[in-house]
């Protein structure tokens, strides 16, 4: 008998999530993400599985962020007809999250044949509702904090991770020969600590090997400026020189966050009171689906105590319609407008960056992780032109960055989390973050902690047999 862990995604790279556990001849694939940010990142997503799909017995999923969840389709298309696990609230928003990220790949398959400014001819979808429906039908439900036995010498528990509503570490219990037992631990993305809208994660627990993201393993997060302080004055300066604030946000927990903070600036007077535009119907779906999930203790019980309007400012326009979004076009300001995605890359924050950033009297608030290669990067660094649907657009808006409002745990979290549940593995595997931030990190952890750290490289295949037997 020989127990692998191949790294197929989130190798050395902060996207693009997917790990393949082979133990007792089952295979069990951990989250299916699509790569993002570099343009040779992004073609990964085309490339043939590096696993054959139809062989793989199931896929267990920790959240639904695109990274990690955003390739169930394209597996689906490719052969894969097993069950993905998840959480109850995952599910929900999965079916959101995969049908809108099919019709983007879809509606941006069109506009580039209508441009013609793709070099692929026709231009094609990575994949389609259609599959995106097909992925959705293999869903089932798991428990938080409940052992699932699926046979073959394999266990898995769903704890918090407190990153996003439903988001999970997998706990995964591996029974060897005579019976003795071996853990090993994916933590998926962990949230940070005494943040709104989540409770903390669940410690990790005890295990031979542990699988820990590292996106921000090189640095802490500032907290010495809260986050409403960093946002009063630009965006009080936008307001008053009649412009027109920009926030791209994810969808999923940062929209909702946001919107909570805006209300709270606006109502204690610290900003104006203007027009508010929620161009994101999946945003408005989400905050419903945040409500729904009061009852299992992920979530703080104040947050959505008054519904919709704890969240949502006065005078807000929640733009579900294509019409309503392109409506904003002729909107002068000053307002606000809240759109997806975070690092703007895809959806219509893209029409509206490609208005609005060519004016010094608009802002642009970057509220999030900007991977290398995105537009939202490119403006972090100060780059003085943005390429948009195959033109370069002079960058003269104001663009700032707002720290602390990350879903991830920093530097010192991650510690935190590694050692409040009595872990002490064999092994520490390093993924979800960028070669610089993951190898400090390993460093750290071995300098800090006394436990070998290693950095995988993208498909390589470790044989865990040694440190779950030996």
């Amino acid at each position: 008998m020989t127990t692998t862990l191949g790294f197929h995604g989130a190798a050395r790279t902060v996207t693009g999530s997917r790990y393949q556990l082979i133990h007792n001849t089952k295979r069990t694939v951990v989250d299916a993400g699509l790569f993002q940010g570099l343009k040779s990142l992004r073609k990964l997503n085309w490339r043939e599985p590096p696993f054959e799909p139809w062989k793989v017995d199931r896929v267990l999923l920790t959240h639904t962020h695109i990274d990690h969840a955003g390739a169930l389709p394209r597996l689906v298309r490719n052969g894969f007809r097993g069950p993905i696990h998840c959480t109850r609230a995952t599910l929900e928003l999965a079916r959101l999250l995969l049908v809108d990220s099919a019709e983007i790949h879809e509606e941006d398959a069109r506009y580039a044949n209508k441009k013609g400014y793709s070099r692929h001819k026709p231009a094609l979808p990575l994949y389609t509702v259609a599959d995106a429906k097909r992925a959705l039908k293999q869903f089932e439900v798991v428990d938080y904090e409940s052992w699932v036995d699926f046979g073959s010498g394999l266990r898995v528990k769903w704890q918090g991770a407190g990153h996003i509503l439903g988001s999970t570490s997998l706990e995964i219990e591996l029974e060897g020969a005579g019976g003795a037992t071996a853990t090993v631990v994916m933590s998926g993305d962990v949230g940070r600590y005494d943040m709104p809208l989540h409770l903390d994660p669940t410690p990790c627990p005890p295990c031979n090997v542990l699988v820990c993201e590292s996106t921000y393993g090189n640095r802490d997060h500032d907290a010495s400026i809260s986050i409403e302080e960093q946002l009063a004055e630009p965006i009080g300066d936008t307001i008053q020189r009649g412009g027109t604030v920009l926030i791209p946000a994810f969808a999923v927990g940062r929209s909702q966050q946001l919107t909570l903070i805006l209300r709270r600036l606006m109502t204690s007077g610290r900003i104006p009171e203007v027009p508010m535009h929620i161009d994101s119907p999946m945003a408005v779906d989400t905050t419903k689906i945040y409500s729904r999930h009061l009852d299992e203790h992920h979530l703080d019980e104040d947050v959505f105590a008054d519904g919709r309007n704890t969240l949502f400012p006065k005078h807000v326009e929640l733009c579900k319609s294509v019409q309503s979004s392109k409506a904003l076009n002729h909107a002068e300001g000053p307002r606000i407008i809240i759109s997806a995605s975070g690092m703007l890359t895809a959806g219509r924050v893209v029409h509206h960056l490609k208005r609005l950033v060519r004016s010094p009297r608009n802002l642009v608030v970057l509220a999030g992780y900007q991977a290398p290669g995105t537009r939202g990067r490119k403006l972090l660094e100060g780059e003085p032109w943005v390429r948009i649907h195959g033109q370069d657009i002079p960058v003269r808006a104001e663009c700032v960055s707002i720290h602390g409002l990350s879903a991830h745990a920093d530097r010192g979290e991650l510690l935190r989390w590694m050692q409040e549940g009595g872990a002490s593995p064999r092994k520490v595997f390093l993924t979800h973050g960028e070669p610089e931030a993951a190898f400090d990190f390993a460093r750290k952890i071995g300098r800090e902690l006394g436990w070998p750290a290693e950095v995988p490289e993208l498909d390589q295949v470790v044989d865990l047999d040694p440190l779950l037997w030996s």
